[in-house]
């Protein structure tokens, strides 16, 4: 038996309430789980836990158990840390939380490359629009759109997050192209569902800084609004880096320029360590560098419009 392996199916059957949560958490069967915990309970002579068929219980034993374990495996795990620090490559699971629309747009395909060119690392990249704690939640980095939140945190600007107004040359050839705010009562908006609570779009304006539009088309989901925008359903107010090859392509075309609402400033933020890890200084690196050419390549490259 492998006595790590059965430690820490241990730790998270009692952490996870049953045996099911401990098989999805070790990604292995509950009878194996099993296995493991009766395994144990051979070895050290002493029952751990007490099972009924609604629900189960630490007895004196496992719960002098769980605690030692608990700090065995913490032990380790920062032994292991310190001898990855040694490494002079990058490895180890690098667990990073970005927004949704930047994450899978911009994110995403950096991880990819950046994992190809240090293999060692295993990229765990969760797309939520949450601010995630570091610490309680588990991440090594987190991308931060607008305020960062915890001050504690080192925060590296990547880029700004700029919103655009577009709709698809078919629409505006039916509708018009709007020249200012107070033209949009007669289109078509498509607006995201989260919007709701402030009354859908505001938009940079002098004489009303937070014009607002009443929507008849809602989505939960960016890419589903740039869709129905592409299908000529209505003006689109979403993220430049979702839309940027469809304003490239002409597939999209961009209105309303002065009225785009303010560009926020996007950061890469994690924790402070007086020793960090190869895999987060490279990676911070490694967007720092890409993020910024890819920003003055889209710059140089994207075509004129007007509003």
């Amino acid at each position: 038996m492998d006595k790590l392996r059965a430690m820490e199916t241990f730790v998270a059957v009692v952490e996870g309430g049953n045996f099911t949560e401990a098989a999805k958490r070790m990604e292995i069967s509950a009878v194996m789980v099993g296995k493991y915990v009766r395994d144990l309970e051979e070895r050290l002579g002493a029952r751990l836990l007490e099972r009924t068929t609604r629900r189960q219980n630490l007895t004196d034993a496992g719960r002098v158990f769980f605690e030692d374990v608990k700090r065995a495996l913490e032990h380790m795990r920062i032994a292991e840390t310190s001898v990855e620090r040694l490494r002079a490559s990058p490895s180890g699971t690098l667990r990073i939380s970005a927004p949704i629309t930047f994450g899978g747009c911009v994110i995403a395909p950096l991880a990819a490359t950046f994992r190809q060119k240090y293999p060692l690392v295993r990229i765990e990249l969760e797309l939520s629009n949450r601010n995630v704690d570091l610490i309680d939640d588990g991440f090594d980095v987190a991308i931060r759109i607008g305020d960062l939140g915890d001050a504690d945190l080192i925060a590296k600007p990547l880029t700004a997050y700029r919103m655009v107004i577009c709709a698809s040359p078919g629409y505006l050839a039916q509708y018009g192209r709007p020249q200012t705010p107070q033209d949009l009562s007669a289109h078509q908006v498509l607006s995201h569902s989260m919007w709701r609570s402030h009354g859908g779009w505001r938009l940079e304006n002098d004489d009303s800084p937070d014009a607002t539009t009443d929507s008849m088309f809602t989505c939960n989901d960016g890419n589903g609004l740039r869709m129905a925008a592409i299908a000529g359903a209505g003006l689109l107010l979403q993220p430049e880096i979702l839309v940027a090859s469809d304003l490239a392509s002409g597939t999209l075309v961009q209105v309303l320029q002065a009225y785009s609402p303010r560009p926020r400033p996007v950061h890469i933020v994690y924790r402070r360590d007086q020793r960090p890890l190869p895999k987060l200084t490279r990676f911070v690196a490694y967007l720092l560098d890409h993020i910024s050419e890819r920003d003055t390549s889209h710059r140089n490259t994207e075509p004129p419009t007007s509003g």
